[in-house]
């Protein structure tokens, strides 16, 4: 069976070529406790059995200079996609999107509008900021996928920016920390314009284990109000601590029953179409 991980980090031991500029001044823990390479983690691909590995920036080590990636793209295009990030505020923000997407051959765009922390600080007045208009016009017209990382209460902002922009595709990293004492995981439905879809995460899985006891009756609401073929996961490797395998099952042993074509959507059909990925015949 086909097997994307949509979300995984890269970090350069070669401090010279990609140095450090984390958003926010501050570097992320995670990245100085157990930086990986791209070595390193298509090792750990391997070990795992996952085929396609979606590498997203890790903006809290280089901030908006997607470099190290993009190289790593052009060494190895046949396993790796990736997610840039760029300044959704900058005057030349369409610029930086067409830069990274169309000459260094990434396939999608994070936004942080909000990541529990106070290290990197939201990006103007939110998901909404006009100044973000020329963006969100581009993402819609090329279709280009946005990964947004943003908690439960940001789903209204989210809802208006989709009815506002009919071609706006959304990824909701680590799910968007839904809300775990509601029936409904989001303030406001998402699910209706069929162009959302959910990342399911080790910090989504472990949230709710603490918080709740256990996050399979979270992740059998989100499988059923989005449907398997809006559903992806994400191993979050190496920034989740633990080896891409252990995440990987870390994960998967949430999951509901599923029949076996539900099952691979999960598991790789869904992103391999959501960021074009071609699926060798017989995987």
């Amino acid at each position: 069976m086909f097997s994307v991980d949509t979300h995984t980090h890269i970090i350069s031991s070669d401090t010279t070529a990609y140095p450090a500029a984390p958003l926010g001044g501050h570097r992320s823990e995670w990245s100085r406790e157990r930086p990986a390479g791209i070595d390193g983690l298509l090792r750990e691909a391997d070990v795992a059995g996952v085929d396609h590995l979606v590498v997203v920036q890790a903006s809290t080590v280089y901030g908006f200079d997607n470099s190290y990636v993009a190289d790593e793209l052009a060494r190895h295009p046949g396993r790796l996609s990736g997610v840039c990030s760029v300044d959704f505020l900058s005057p030349k923000a369409v610029d930086d999107l067409g830069h990274w997407i169309d000459e260094r051959g990434f396939s999608g765009v994070r936004i942080r509008a909000a990541d529990g922390t106070t290290a990197v600080p939201t990006p103007g007045r939110g998901l909404d900021d006009e100044r973000m208009t020329p963006v969100w016009e581009f993402l819609s017209e090329r279709r280009v996928p946005v990964c947004v990382q943003m908690h439960a209460q940001h789903a209204p902002i989210l809802s208006g920016l989709l009815q506002r922009y009919e071609g706006l595709t959304v990824v909701l990293d680590h799910a968007a920390r839904p809300q775990l004492d509601s029936a409904a995981p989001y303030p406001s439905p998402l699910s209706g314009t069929g162009r959302v879809y959910v990342k399911l995460t080790p910090p989504v899985v472990l949230r709710a284990q603490r918080e709740a006891g256990s996050a399979a009756p979270l992740v059998e609401t989100l499988v059923k109000e989005f449907g398997a073929d809006h559903v992806l996961w994400g191993s979050n490797f190496p920034a989740s601590a633990g080896s891409l395998s252990e995440l990987s099952d870390l994960v998967g042993r949430q999951l509901p029953a599923l029949d076996e074509d539900e099952l691979a959507l999960i598991t790789g059909g869904t992103a391999a179409r959501l960021y074009g990925v071609t699926v060798a015949e017989g995987q």
